[in-house]
């Protein structure tokens, strides 16, 4: 289905000529984290629920307010990812979606887009999850892909999970009947394997040699 699909209307915004009151009481009704502000159905900000509730002047139009609204929404053509991105980065659970001429067309609901990301190929097709690491000079998204289709597996998505100054650890998505091949290759180049797995036989084998050495030290 098609993302724009998910666009809501249901909310109406607010103006910069709406009261408080108004406010406050859309905040009782809807458990929203912003509100959109518009004008002639231009997009002014939104206004966070958190800011509305300290108000006390419950009279006063929100264009007393200018200072508390926060700048973000997206646009038709946002990506899913960058999406979900726009939400944590906002610490929102509400997006206003401008057309191509920069106007307010509703907007998006955090739990859809969570759940439209659940139900995607990436998260539901019959695919392994691994997570590697490696430093950031040496990490190749093209090489990630080489190793893996190499090994006669599909590569149905990755994406950089964690990163630190130095380090970067990579979570992919794979669809293969030979992990442990894949799990392997990796480690031939230098990658460090963060997930376990029932088929990788390396771990196997260090146990082996581990109770072979104390056997052999008489432990």
């Amino acid at each position: 289905m098609n993302i724009n699909d998910y666009i809501l209307k249901e909310i109406k915004a607010l103006s910069l000529h709406s009261t408080v009151k108004k406010a406050q009481q859309m905040c009782k009704n809807y458990p929203i984290s912003h509100f959109p502000i518009i004008e002639k159905n231009k997009l002014l900000g939104c206004v966070a629920e958190s800011d509305i509730r300290t108000i006390e002047n419950t009279d006063a139009e929100l264009k007393e307010y200018t200072y508390l609204f926060h700048h973000f929404f997206a646009t038709e053509n946002t990506s899913l990812l960058d999406l979900i991105a726009l939400f944590a980065d906002n610490d929102c659970n509400l997006i206003p979606v401008l057309n191509q001429e920069q106007f307010y067309i509703g907007y998006y609901d955090l739990t859809d887009i969570l759940d439209l990301f659940a139900d995607s190929p990436f998260m539901h097709h019959d695919n392994e999850t691994l997570i590697v690491s490696t430093t950031k000079t040496d990490f190749s998204m093209s090489q990630v892909s080489q190793i893996v289709e190499s090994n006669n597996a599909r590569l149905l998505g990755l994406y950089v999970s964690h990163e630190t100054v130095d380090d970067v650890q990579i979570t992919l998505k794979i669809s293969s009947e030979e992990m442990n091949e894949i799990i392997q290759t990796f480690r031939r180049y230098n990658y460090h394997v963060i997930t376990q797995h029932e088929d990788d036989f390396y771990l196997d084998q260090l146990k082996d040699r581990a109770n072979y050495l104390k056997k052999y030290l008489g432990i």
